[in-house]
């Protein structure tokens, strides 16, 4: 079972909530996310557990319990529906070519292009 932890103190370490986690049962997988430029945690991340029993427990006892001073939110991840991340990026509306190419300003050629190759 794919396992959604949030609220998570930005300082917690992916061992540790491994640690935190096994009291329950076996984990195959512990991830927090982070930002991709600062590196960061975001605040959540996702445990994967082979035992739905196990995951399931785990969820009942650790979702509110206090970690470093913050209640942690526990869940089962559900997974998106599909089509999302496409419906995000088509919700730019009719003009898809960014801060880029608008205007006249540097004289000769202007045909837009600024995403041109970015998806």
């Amino acid at each position: 079972m794919n396992i959604f932890v949030g609220s998570l103190p930005f300082s917690i370490e992916e061992a540790d909530l491994r640690e935190s986690f096994e009291a329950y049962g076996a984990v195959d997988s512990v991830k927090i996310i982070t930002d991709k430029f600062t590196g960061r945690s975001k605040g959540f991340g996702f445990v994967e557990m082979p035992s739905d029993e196990e995951a399931q427990k785990a969820i009942d006892e650790l979702n509110g319990a206090t970690v470093q001073g913050r209640a942690i939110v526990v869940n089962k991840s559900e997974p998106k529906p599909e089509g999302e991340r496409r419906s995000y990026n088509n919700s730019r509306g009719g003009d898809s070519r960014g801060g880029y190419g608008g205007g006249n300003s540097r004289g000769g050629d202007n045909r837009g292009g600024g995403d041109r190759g970015r998806y």
